[in-house]
């Protein structure tokens, strides 16, 4: 299947690791013109040489901003049209809020995991859409959590928050529509990444329990008898953004092997 997105022009946020770095490489395997961001220029580097090693005659570009800074987000996008003329594919990313309770969490922890979680995700398409809408076409993908469905043990802050992102999605959807510009959120379980490790290393200091035990217990959970892996998230994301993807929009999607027991 053509998935029609040789030469788009896609940026992803937060993707110098984890799935948001997996999600730059399919979409660069699809012949996309790839922006990848974070924080660090060393961890961006590895990342955009990795895609290309992976990729022969990919086109992957590494820019650094940080997703909690409106000046990062604005420079992002103005330098990825700059560089290529355009805006097709916008896939928002951010590192998850740290674990905590309820009784854990201060009013800045909330303030800062807000800035992290929804306002990344508002301040990115709202960048990116006046360039997606001149051009009649466009892909917005918001990587959540399938916490939006079934919260979390421990983690509060992603459970609420993430929410909002799925709020925001749906109504954006319906004002977008009519420019052929699609958006859509996925909603990763438990995958393999350096996230879900620290997850398993925080229960672990809090319980006592060891981090292998933690994960059989969550694996046993899991329909699919194991944890994701970041490129099988990867390749929904890259449905998403293609053309064959035309007539979706307004969804989230859950990616976690069958762990979301809600019917809907």
């Amino acid at each position: 299947m053509d998935l029609g997105l040789k030469d788009k022009i896609a940026l992803v946020a937060a993707s110098s690791q984890g799935l948001g770095k997996a999600t730059a490489l399919a979409l660069a395997r699809e012949g996309a013109r790839v922006v990848i961001s974070g924080r660090q220029e060393p961890a961006l580097s590895a990342a955009k040489a990795e895609i290309e090693a992976a990729v022969p005659g990919a086109v992957v570009r590494a820019i650094v901003a940080d997703v909690t800074k409106p000046e990062d987000i604005e420079r992002l996008v103005a330098d990825t049209v700059a560089a290529y003329g355009a805006i097709h594919i916008l896939v928002t990313n951010a590192g998850g809020p740290p674990p905590g309770t309820f009784d854990a969490v201060s009013d800045e922890d909330w303030q800062r995991a807000y800035q992290l979680t929804v306002m990344s995700a508002v301040r990115l398409s709202r960048a990116a859409l006046p360039h997606m809408r001149r051009q009649k076409w466009g892909r917005i993908i918001n990587i959540a959590s399938n916490s939006v469905k079934q919260p979390i043990r421990d983690l509060l802050l992603s459970n609420s928050l993430r929410l909002s992102v799925v709020g925001m999605a749906k109504a954006l959807a319906g004002e977008c529509a009519a420019d052929n510009i699609t958006v859509n959120t996925v909603g990763p379980g438990w995958t393999r990444t350096d996230r879900v490790t620290q997850i398993f290393q925080s229960r672990a200091t809090r319980t006592k329990i060891s981090e292998d035990e933690i994960e059989r217990a969550i694996t046993a959970a899991i329909p699919a008898g194991r944890l994701g892996r970041p490129e099988e998230l990867a390749d929904v994301v890259t449905f998403l953004a293609s053309e064959r993807a035309s007539y979706v929009t307004g969804v989230f999607l859950p990616v976690d092997g069958g762990a979301v027991s809600a019917p809907i």
